[in-house]
């Protein structure tokens, strides 16, 4: 009954959001329920207990794209289960409809989870079908952040690019105070 319930909060945050279960007008529906998708024995092995030995899964939503294609896997769990004990299963599911995006439910509380930007993070309310196709084509690049410049001003720049011309640096007499004030 504890995920009957999460899953009809679920419904109501979609359909909140713009995703939709049925066509309405020109704008087919964007949700699939429970497709069925083909995943490793491998893959099922980390799962855990939960799964019998089968090479198939059921993924709780698929929302899609604009134009049918999977964007983003959502994986429910029951109220009084911590959504982020689904976090492996969900990965799994995505990886094998090429999705890069994850949200994590059990109808109180949610994670939004970019596969290619780190770990899931809470979100308040889901985000709509726009906002995550235009997240989509924000893609990290590894190589930027392995040839970023450290130098020993590097906080203080991302955070005060014009410090060097502010009067409380250019005095040396100053500029201990002027740090304890910038903290």
């Amino acid at each position: 009954m504890k995920e009957a319930t999460a899953r009809i909060k679920i419904n109501k945050l979609l359909e909140a959001a713009g995703w939709h279960f049925f066509a309405e007008g020109n704008a087919p529906a964007n949700i699939r329920l429970e497709p069925s998708v083909k995943i490793k024995a491998s893959d099922l092995n980390g799962l855990g207990d939960n799964f019998e030995k089968t090479a198939k899964g059921y993924i709780d939503f698929l929302l899609l794209d604009a134009k049918g294609f999977p964007l983003l896997v959502l994986e429910a769990k029951a109220e009084d289960k911590n959504p982020l004990i689904g976090k492996e299963q969900a990965r799994k599911y995505a990886r094998s409809q090429n999705c890069r995006f994850v949200i994590l439910s059990n109808g109180n509380r949610h994670y939004f989870w970019d596969l290619d930007r780190g770990n899931p993070y809470v979100i308040t309310s889901f985000p709509t079908p726009d906002s995550v196709s235009g997240y989509r084509k924000v893609t990290p690049n590894p190589q930027r952040l392995m040839t970023e410049q450290v130098g020993d001003d590097y906080i203080v720049f991302t955070q005060r690019p014009n410090y060097q011309a502010e009067a409380g640096w250019k005095n040396e007499g100053e500029r201990p105070a002027y740090i304890q004030a910038n903290t």
